[in-house]
């Protein structure tokens, strides 16, 4: 078990702005805590969005995606699976997958150059799908402009993993438009008022004696982060994840309830040597199914007889949009402190530009 005086000082140490100084010269912290900002925008901006006719009542919708760019995707799909009216597809990769006629395709990519994206992109062109995308620019918003098909055109100076708030809205809006989701106005306005307080609460300015985010930074730091999620905190459980590659630069994995109960949990006590590396967070909501809750407590107790650490932290809200966005908050500021901790820069992700230089040679 980790020893509580030292992630008490590790957490402390979080409280130290030198750090900040000399890790997140690209200013990281500003964006990941200004997301409650970014989705009002979002939301604001998107109250604008005019589908054309021909676009009226699609039968389902995809939305092709890579990386940072899918998760809006990923949360959009739970959140249709909970009370959607049409399915929603999230398609990550080169090819266009087997869809429904009258599918509704959006190609969601940051830069507007993500390779995969594209191909995909193309092909449900070559299809003639109905299409639009979701951009900043780059080639997509250039076939989209050849086309003449609609493109939502955001503004954003950062990672695309960063800019959640406005994919997530256009989404959002786009399939309120569509008919895709009923109305989403108390849903973004719980979320966005929950976020704030939470901000109060997890941000860099609270101390650590009373910050959740930055005690959980020092219970995680050194061990191999596993993350669960149900129902609306699924694709929470996925974004900590990613955030925690791609922040904290370290190895992390995510589960879902109640899957892992039919295999993983097999193995939870093998290897010895990860075993004791390992440290689980249960991300959990009172709303969730009753028989989904009692296997949290259920996968907790073989995980105490394993001797696997562990804890279990709650979303917020009454929506099941707010209780993904309030544990995406927490894990977004999780995975920010653990970089610090870590002594390493959050920001870049060379790891992944060197890959994309490799590939742009061939």
């Amino acid at each position: 078990m980790m020893d509580a005086a030292n992630v008490a000082n590790l957490g402390a140490s979080l409280d130290d702005p030198g750090l900040v100084e000399r890790l997140d010269p690209h200013g990281l912290l500003g964006r990941i805590e200004a997301l409650p900002e970014q989705c009002a925008d979002g939301w604001r901006r998107a109250a604008g969005i005019v589908l054309p006719d021909s676009y009226a009542d699609p039968r389902a919708l995809a939305v092709l995606g890579m990386g940072g760019s899918a998760i809006a995707g990923d949360i959009l799909r739970s959140l249709a699976s909970i009370s959607g009216r049409k399915p929603v597809t999230v398609a990550r990769g080169y090819d266009l997958p087997p869809l429904v006629d009258g599918t509704l395709v959006v190609a969601c990519s940051h830069s507007g150059n993500t390779e995969e994206t594209l191909s995909a992109f193309q092909q449900a062109l070559d299809a003639g799908m109905r299409t639009l995308v979701v951009t900043t620019g780059g080639r997509l918003l250039e076939l989209a402009q050849e086309r003449e098909l609609p493109a939502f055109v955001y503004q954003f100076d950062g990672e695309p993993r960063s800019a959640l708030g406005h994919q997530l809205m256009t989404l959002l809006a786009l399939s309120e438009r569509a008919g895709v989701l009923e109305a989403q106005e108390a849903a973004v306005a719980e979320t966005l008022l929950l976020m704030r307080a939470l901000r109060e609460q997890l941000g860099f300015a609270s101390p650590a004696e009373r910050n959740q985010a930055k005690q959980m930074a020092a219970r995680l730091h050194g061990r191999l982060p596993v993350i669960i999620g149900a129902g609306s905190l699924t694709e929470a459980a996925h974004r900590w994840k990613t955030q925690l590659n791609e922040n904290s630069k370290c190895w992390a994995i995510h589960e879902e309830l109640p899957e892992l109960d039919h295999n993983t949990i097999a193995g939870f006590g093998l290897p010895a040597a990860v075993v004791e590396r390992l440290h689980v967070i249960f991300l959990s909501h009172p709303g969730l199914h009753p028989r989904l809750l009692l296997r949290y407590e259920a996968t907790a107790e073989a995980l105490e007889g394993a001797g696997v650490s562990h804890e279990r932290v709650g979303a917020a809200g009454a929506s099941p949009l707010a209780q993904a966005l309030t544990a995406i908050y927490l894990g977004d500021l999780v995975s920010y402190y653990l970089a610090l901790l870590s002594g390493v820069e959050p920001s870049p992700v060379e790891a992944i530009d060197r890959l994309k230089a490799r590939l742009a040679e061939s």
